[in-house]
């Protein structure tokens, strides 16, 4: 059988759990696109999901940033929803920012990998760490509406897309295939919010 076949295979042999679990996670991604409160209610029920298929699948660490996934959603809904949601600004992080979450991030991406490599039965520690680690920042940017954010879920959705579908979940790997194409949509959106919002501040 080849790749693709096999791709198809484990496709067409998803369960309805990871099935309803990618058409919440896209929902949400759509909706965080459209600057749409609602975003948050559908992360909740994805993630809570991805908690349990984790742990199946022996991703720890994505279990546990899934945990992670879970309390910023609930975060993130009482932020928008305290705020105008229709009139929510979009920021600018300066380069130094940036470049300090980068490398901080990348520091901790490889002392997890380590530890999980040597300690657990994690697999692919070092990826699994690494989309972990970049994805609490990238997680609180949205939060925070940073226009930066997508810029990093297009990387994180990438090795994700790797990440998963060398756990067998296949459509999961799919989603975030679809994951990369909608952040990369997303962050042209949020960039025309911003400039709209430069505009009418400069009046």
């Amino acid at each position: 059988m080849g790749v693709i076949d096999e791709v198809i295979a484990g496709i067409l042999s998803t369960t309805w759990i990871e099935g309803f679990g990618v058409l919440t996670g896209i929902t949400y991604v759509i909706l965080a696109a459209q600057k749409q409160i609602a975003c948050w209610s559908f992360a909740i029920i994805s993630t809570s999901i991805y908690i349990y298929l984790c742990i199946t699948k022996q991703l720890y660490i994505e279990s546990g940033l899934q945990v992670f996934y879970l309390i910023m959603g609930v975060y993130g809904w009482l932020k928008w929803n305290a705020d105008e949601v229709d009139d929510l600004p979009i920021k600018r992080w300066l380069l130094k920012y940036h470049l300090v979450n980068i490398l901080i991030s990348t520091i901790l991406t490889f002392v997890l990998g380590f530890i999980m490599e040597t300690y657990t039965a994690q697999k692919s520690p070092y990826l699994d760490a690494f989309t972990t680690v970049f994805s609490l920042a990238a997680t609180f940017m949205v939060t925070q509406r940073v226009l930066g954010n997508w810029i990093y879920w297009i990387v994180i959705d990438v090795a994700l897309a790797v990440l998963y579908s060398s756990r067998d979940l296949y459509l999961t790997g799919l989603q975030y295939g679809v994951f990369t194409v909608i952040a990369i949509f997303a962050f042209y959106k949020w960039w025309n919010y911003y400039s709209q919002q430069q505009f009418a501040q400069s009046k």
